[in-house]
């Protein structure tokens, strides 16, 4: 599959960015400008997701290797990797198959685990916005709202509901794949042996998503691995503290080299 991808920069190595579950590479827009400025970034949309194609297949070996089919596309031998929740794991799927791929590997707020059904709720909540009655998008929020009480997270649920050219609304999001293959999305990622490249796992103080029982999952499969926490923030870290995250994601990129983070 190709993947719909932008390119800030050209200079330096690639960095490859991969967004959440429900996400886009514009979640990253921030990040990735100020990224470019040390590295050269390319930021992803993943399958079913943003503007890259939508297909009925959607697990972790399918989407690991469109990442890497965009790399040899591009010309990319070996790339950092930075992931959040399922993009995270997408990325430590690539660490664990193609090793020889990944220089550092940054996974922020997910561990190699199998996990609940976290999502249920919202699955609930977006399929019963009826886009094709829809008057508006502050409709949308309102039937959302009994689902998921977050109007920061509603909001970017909602970045997915786009006009079409007739005047209504469309998911640019396959939804209903994303619910049929949500147990898949749930799943830990395989490999054929532990990564053992540079590896920096980011934690949300008040998230769930790691937790001290998943320790000896972390490090069986990346022994390199150590994690920093950022205070005062959940699942959403990148979100809630972006000047923090972006500073640990540089001061790891950049430890090897001898240089300080800006």
């Amino acid at each position: 599959m190709k993947l719909h991808g932008k390119q800030y920069s050209s200079a330096g190595t690639p960095l490859l960015i991969l967004h959440g579950l429900f996400g886009s590479l514009g979640n990253w827009n921030w990040h990735s400008r100020q990224l470019s400025a040390h590295f050269a970034v390319h930021a992803l949309d993943l399958r079913n997701h943003g503007a890259s194609p939508h297909s009925d297949d959607m697990d972790y070996p399918h989407m690991a290797q469109d990442v890497l089919d965009y790399m040899d596309a591009h010309g990319i031998a070996r790339a950092h990797l930075l992931g959040h929740s399922m993009g995270g794991k997408v990325a430590m799927q690539i660490a664990l198959l193609a090793p020889e791929r990944v220089d550092h590997l940054i996974v922020a707020d997910i561990a190699p685990v199998t996990y609940g059904s976290e999502h249920d709720d919202i699955f609930a909540g977006l399929l019963a916005i009826d886009i094709a009655t829809l008057s508006s998008r502050t409709e949308a929020d309102h039937l959302l709202a009994p689902y998921e009480p977050d109007e920061l997270v509603r909001q970017f649920l909602l970045t997915n509901l786009v006009k079409t050219p007739e005047g209504g609304f469309a998911w640019r999001i396959n939804l209903p794949v994303l619910k049929h293959n949500y147990a898949k999305l749930r799943e830990q990622p395989e490999g054929l042996g532990p990564f053992a490249g540079p590896t920096l796992f980011l934690k949300g103080a008040l998230s769930s998503y790691i937790t001290e029982q998943h320790r000896e999952a972390i490090l069986t499969r990346f022994p390199q691995a150590r994690t920093k926490v950022i205070m005062h923030t959940g699942h959403w870290l990148h979100a809630e503290k972006p000047e923090t995250f972006l500073r640990l994601v540089l001061q790891f990129l950049q430890a090897d080299a001898g240089q300080t983070a800006r």
